[in-house]
C-alpha cells in the first residue's frame, strides 16, 4: 500500500527506514497534506525494531502500510554505520509532532488526539485551546477504551480529521492507525508513544545539551529509573545488529 518504492532505504534487522533529513521529511508531509493523501508514519527506535523482528504482523504494518518510517533514536543512525549505511540523521517523533502542531494552527486543521492518562490528556486540551486556536480539536480521549481497535479507528474515522495522533504505546498505536490508512482516510497518521506526557507539561523532555549530545535516553533514566528494564533492550539491540552484519559477510 505505502509508495516507499521509490525513495532511498536501510533495512535494519527487517525494518525499512527512509533516509531523509527532517527537513525533507516536512517538505513531503507539506505537500501531502495539500493533497489531502492519507499519511501513516512510524517514528521507530530501537525497542519497535525489536518487537517487530518477532513480530511479523508489526513489521508488515511498518514495512508495507505505513508510508514513512523514521528514525526516532541515535541507536538506530548508530545501527545503520554499523552496517556500512547511512541514515542522515534522528528525526524525534516528539519534534515532528509539535512541528504537526503548529502546522494544524497555521493552517487551521481538524486534529484528533487519542492515549495517555486522563488527567495528561484533559491537559493536553487545555494547552490546544490556549496555544494552538487555529487547530479544530475534534476528538481528545485518554488511552483507557476498552473498545476494540476497529470501534475507536471508525470513531476517529467519523470525525473527518486531517491529523491524528496516537498515545497509545506500541505496537498498539501504529495497529491502530494502520485501519485508518488501509481505509483511505486522509489524514496525517502517527503515533508519538510518551510525547502527550510532555507536550502536556506533566513531563518533563530532556535538556538541550542532552539532546545535543544524543543522551536524552540517559536523561529519562536518571528521572525514571523503573525504565532501567526497557533500556536493557539496547544492548541486545547492537548485538543483533553486529549479528546482522556478520550474516551479510
Amino acid at each position: 500500500m505505502a509508495n516507499r518504492a521509490k525513495r532511498a532505504k536501510v533495512n535494519i534487522l527487517g525494518v525499512s527506514f527512509d533516509k531523509l533529513t527532517m527537513q525533507q521529511y516536512q517538505q513531503e508531509f507539506l505537500d501531502r497534506i495539500d493533497r489531502r493523501e492519507p499519511t501513516m508514519i512510524v517514528t521507530a527506535n530501537p525497542e519497535i525494531v525489536m518487537t517487530a523482528k518477532d513480530d511479523a504482523d508489526y513489521r508488515k504494518i511498518i514495512n508495507d502500510v505505513a508510508d514513512y518510517v523514521t528514525a526516532d533514536g541515535i541507536g538506530v543512525v548508530k545501527a545503520a554505520k554499523m552496517l556500512d549505511e547511512e541514515i542522515p540523521e534522528r528525526v524525534a517523533g516528539y519534534d515532528l509532532f509539535t512541528w504537526f502542531m503548529k502546522l494544524a494552527d497555521q493552517k487551521r486543521l481538524r486534529v484528533y488526539l487519542i492515549g495517555a492518562k486522563p488527567a495528561v490528556i484533559q491537559a493536553v486540551q487545555a494547552k490546544v485551546k490556549q496555544n494552538y486556536p487555529g487547530i479544530k480539536l475534534v476528538g481528545a480521549e485518554d488511552g483507557y477504551s476498552k473498545d476494540s481497535l476497529d470501534l475507536i479507528a471508525g470513531r476517529i474515522k467519523q470525525t473527518k480529521p486531517d491529523m491524528v495522533f496516537a498515545a497509545l504505546g506500541f505496537p498498539k498505536q501504529e495497529k491502530m492507525l494502520a485501519i485508518l490508512r488501509r481505509e483511505q482516510v486522509p489524514a496525517i497518521l502517527m503515533g508519538v508513544g510518551g510525547s502527550f506526557d510532555v507536550f502536556s507539561g506533566m513531563s518533563k523532555r530532556a535538556p538541550k545539551l542532552f539532546i545535543d549530545a544524543h543522551l536524552e535516553w540517559f536523561y529519562r533514566l536518571l528521572r525514571e529509573p523503573t525504565r532501567l528494564g526497557r533500556m536493557m533492550i539496547l544492548p541486545k539491540f547492537v548485538q543483533e545488529v553486529k549479528r546482522s552484519k556478520r550474516k551479510q559477510k
